[in-house]
């Protein structure tokens, strides 16, 4: 299987790249030119294309031919670079690839998940203000996942929990609703999300699904 990865160069990004060489893939990735060199480890291994994520020009070079595009959907800055992203791989991956998108618990495919304090304050109010230093765009993921929902493809959207580094405690557990009681430990070691994310690629019930995922309480 040939895999690309978009956003690479992060920690999810790195580690979804060990779980799918661990699985014999193929791997081409996109990241910034300067953040090439965090990849170094993986030497020859691994594909690299320098570029924004969101370049269209760049992605359609990672997707050709890939069986899988794993997604990490970045919301940084203020020129809609998560739903610029998305475009970017609708337009130019295969027709028939499995689309693996990354986000938190925040998005929603029709807004019937309920969601605690922590997330009603990040949109709120840590949302608005981030926007305005021109650091992240909350409301540009949704957008993303707007895009994703309607797309027609054979997408999956992974939401994951509050996230932690530390040894894998096996492949997390998921449920349609955030709000689900067996979510209730959210938390994820990053690792397990990767491998999450890897996973799906070859998961045929979560094709057109937005899991959202958590160790076991």
């Amino acid at each position: 299987m040939k895999v690309a990865i978009i956003g690479i160069s992060g920690k999810l990004g790195q580690y979804m790249t060990q779980h799918a060489l661990n699985l014999g893939y193929d791997v081409v990735g996109v990241c910034r030119p300067e953040s090439v060199e965090k990849l170094a480890r993986f030497g020859d291994r691994i594909t690299i294309i320098p570029g924004r994520t969101n370049n269209p020009d760049v992605v359609r070079q990672a997707v050709q031919d890939a069986d899988g595009v794993l997604t990490v959907l970045a919301p940084w800055g203020v020129d809609d670079y998560a739903s610029g992203t998305v475009r970017a791989v609708l337009e130019h991956a295969p027709r028939d690839a499995r689309l693996i998108f990354s986000s938190g618990w925040h998005l929603s495919v029709d807004g019937k998940d309920r969601y605690g304090w922590k997330i009603h304050f990040l949109e709120k109010v840590v949302g608005p203000v981030v926007r305005a230093l021109r650091l992240v765009d909350i409301q540009d993921q949704h957008r993303a996942g707007k895009l994703i929902f309607s797309s027609g493809r054979r997408w999956t959207l992974v939401r994951g929990s509050d996230l932690e580094e530390g040894e894998s405690e096996g492949l997390p557990i998921w449920a349609e609703r955030a709000h689900d009681p067996r979510l209730a430990a959210n938390r994820t070691c990053r690792t397990d999300f990767a491998l999450f994310m890897v996973k799906a690629l070859t998961d045929e019930r979560l094709v057109q699904v937005a899991p959202a995922i958590s160790a076991a309480a």
